[in-house]
Order: structure tokens, then sequence, then C-alpha cells
């Protein structure tokens, strides 16, 4: 990749990862009570649990995306940007695929769950490829 392509790839995950987030905050603004309105209170609570797992695996990758582009802005360095305070976390959490498979919850939530875990695991990929380079280094 030439000097732009790692920068070009970065911003369309990073305009995703904000997309996704305006998504989320719409349907938690605007559709979620709604949606939750004719459910029994048990599926209440899971519905909002998982639009919590959507917020944190969005926000996990949002932070991760910011410190990737100070470092293609030469605000970091590769080697600071691959340290602990950096890393993509949320672990167990984010990392669950459960949510989109359950037809009980609403269909709007059951699809930002399943988009928010695909960009989770991209980025999560990303990470582990960084942390190697870094280390081979």
């Amino acid at each position: 990749m030439g000097v732009s392509g790692p920068t070009a790839f970065f911003n369309r995950t990073y305009d995703e990862c904000m997309a996704l987030l305006i998504e989320t905050r719409n349907y938690v603004a605007y559709h979620e009570a709604v949606d939750q309105r004719s459910l029994p209170p048990n599926l209440r609570l899971q519905a909002s649990y998982e639009a919590m797992r959507v917020t944190s695996r969005l926000t996990q990758v949002m932070a991760w995306l910011l410190a990737q582009k100070a470092v293609h802005a030469g605000e970091m360095t590769a080697r600071e940007a691959a340290s602990e305070d950096y890393a993509l976390s949320g672990g167990p959490v984010c990392a669950d695929p459960s949510g989109p498979d359950n037809l009980s919850l609403p269909a709007g939530l059951r699809s930002l769950l399943e988009r928010s875990h695909s960009l989770y695991q991209r980025v999560e990929r990303l990470d582990d490829m960084i942390r190697r380079n870094v280390v081979a280094a």
C-alpha cells in the first residue's frame, strides 16, 4: 500500500464506526423505548444489555481507531499506539457474537449487534496484526 493506502483504509473504517455510533444513538434515543414496550421484563433487560454491548464495542473501536489516526498523523509512534493503554479492549463482552440470532429482540437492535460485532472482529484482527508487527520490529 502507498502512503495514502493505510490512511484511507483507517478513514473508511473510522467513517463506518462513526455511522454506526450515530445509528446506535438514534436507535437508543428514538426507537429503543418503543421497541421494548411490548417485551416482557426479562427480554427488556436483555435488550438493554445488548444495546450497551453495541455501545461498548463501538466505543472501543473508535478509541482504537483514533490512536491509529494519531500514528498516521505523526502525533504518536506505532510503539506507543501498540501499548496496553491503546489496546482494543472489551474482551469477552465485546467479542461475544450472541444477540443477532435471538429473534425475540427487536430487529433494529439485532442489526446493530451483528454489524458492530463484525466491525469489532475486523479491528481486533488489525490490532493483533499491528501489535505483532511492532513487536517484531
